[in-house]
């Protein structure tokens, strides 16, 4: 333990408040295969997109389970030596993106422990609403946490349970949690998969070489050369022992489906399918939608890369205004990167974005991207293509105006940093210094994901209409007034 000053003590503090058990992550795993690790390795490469900061595996050999969790990205952790040593036929992963001041390696996944009943290992996506009062609850029965992610709760509700069976336990765990939860769990002889009620967030089912194969998306069971069985159900639990399946519904029923509809608007790859339905479609179905609702005399339609790619090949196709990539993104920028002595202005959003400046001359350019969340990079991409020489800028957002702080899983900022929560859209308009401004609107994202998913979705961070009630102060977590070096 390291003894901190006030001001440090402060300062920690700070930090761990802004965490708000926030994470965007995602899980896979595989069940009776004799190449395990490497099914799992590669699942998790197809899914990085979903968690840059840590990753993990946890193998299984019928008897122990072994581990590897490290930060960084998949291909930089797991070496062909290293997967070596995971062997076993059975496998879980995970891939890990967390908010400011909870990027350590002791948040990452998957969670292990040894209980009576065997070891475990569970790999979390989502968020949990009432992890802080169990957390402080289970503390204050002796109850020892050493990370500051909502995901531990489950395992210590599963370590408390007093049901007989490893899969009864951990269904009473999540019987007792609220929120969002897209969980896998491994023993040592079987894999066990769960979504919550309200299905927030995506987990799907395949086969691969008579294995069962779980994945947040279905671009990983197409890395894999896995067939795709189905989804798993809102508030279904799959227990895959010995290469057969059983499948439970243990949980009541919330109200109602409530899909996240922000993975199918950005957060998902684009070559996934999520409720059936293909994520590139229906992001340029909501193009089409936005340049019906917001159309605009220009020359080119041009994508801020790579998130309004396909939200601006449908409102090109819409409008018959040619579509052009005049904005231009270096794919090779890491989230850090040095700076030149010598300020540069906009250098950041610069090594990233770069405009064809002689094509941009003279041309009224229509800017499409999926969102804008506090608009500090849109504002500099404008100023980008106004000093390349673009005559008119109009902005189109394939999404309605950010509102409201994701509860459910996605890393969102609070209220008060999102610029749609604090301005209209006439203040952002000009804050933006664009010719005009336009969002989708809600009852235009409903039209399409209703025509889409044919289901439920959540669209509280547009609405801020939450399905399963937040708490306030209890999404604070319970604190550690630790340190470790290895974070530091």
């Amino acid at each position: 333990m390291i003894s901190l000053s006030d001001t440090e003590r402060e300062e920690w503090l700070r930090e761990r408040q802004r965490d708000r058990f926030h994470d965007e992550c995602g899980v896979f795993g595989i069940q009776g295969h004799d190449e395990a690790a490497n099914i799992v390795y590669l699942g998790l490469y197809a899914l990085q997109h979903r968690g840059q900061e840590s990753c993990g595996i946890v193998s299984s050999d019928g008897h122990e389970h072994r581990v590897q969790r490290a930060m960084g990205l998949v291909a930089d952790v797991f070496d062909e030596e290293l997967l070596k040593k995971l062997s076993g036929r059975h496998a879980i992963g995970h891939v890990r993106y967390s908010t400011a001041g909870a990027s350590t390696l002791r948040n990452a996944q998957p969670i292990c422990a040894t209980t009576d009943g065997g070891p475990v290992a569970i790999a979390h996506n989502g968020n949990l609403v009432n992890a802080a009062p169990i957390r402080r609850a289970l503390e204050g029965r002796g109850a020892i946490f050493g990370s500051t992610s909502d995901s531990e709760v489950i395992l210590h509700l599963l370590a408390r349970s007093r049901e007989e069976t490893l899969e009864d336990r951990f269904i009473d765990a999540l019987s007792r949690v609220k929120g969002a939860f897209s969980v896998v769990m491994l023993t040592a002889d079987s894999l066990i998969a769960a979504r919550d009620p309200q299905g927030f967030r995506p987990l799907s089912l395949g086969r691969l070489d008579g294995a069962f194969v779980v994945a947040s998306e279905t671009c990983a069971l197409d890395l894999i050369g896995a067939e795709f069985e189905r989804d798993l159900e809102p508030g279904e639990v799959v227990v895959i022992r010995r290469g057969r399946l059983r499948s439970m519904r243990p949980f009541s029923k919330g109200a109602g489906e409530h899909f996240c509809v922000f993975e199918s608007i950005y957060f998902a790859r684009p070559d996934s399918n999520l409720m059936r339905s293909n994520v590139y479609s229906f992001r340029k179905e909501l193009g089409r939608t936005l340049a019906r609702e917001h159309p605009v005399v220009a020359d080119m339609v041009v994508p801020v890369l790579d998130s309004g790619t396909a939200a601006a090949l449908g409102y090109a196709e819409e409008t018959g205004i040619p579509y052009e990539t005049a904005l231009i993104r270096n794919h090779y920028v890491k989230r850090t990167f040095i700076e030149p002595a010598q300020s540069i202005r906009n250098f950041g959003v610069k090594v990233k974005h770069n405009p064809m400046r002689g094509y941009l001359e003279g041309k009224r350019v229509v800017l499409v991207d999926d969102s804008i969340i506090r608009g500090t990079t849109l504002v500099k991409i404008v100023g980008l293509l106004r000093n390349s020489g673009a005559r008119e800028v109009h902005l189109r957002i394939s999404a309605p105006p950010s509102v409201a702080s994701c509860h459910y899983g996605i890393n969102t900022p609070n209220s008060e940093e999102l610029i749609a929560a604090q301005n209209s859209v006439e203040e952002i308009r000009d804050l933006m210094k664009a010719d005009s401004l336009g969002y989708l609107s809600l009852e235009g994202l409903h039209q399409v994901s209703d025509s889409q998913f044919k289901r439920g979705i959540c669209d509280a961070c547009f609405s801020k209409n939450y399905p399963v009630a937040i708490g306030g102060e209890e999404q604070v977590p319970q604190l550690s007034l630790f340190r470790e070096v290895s974070d530091e």
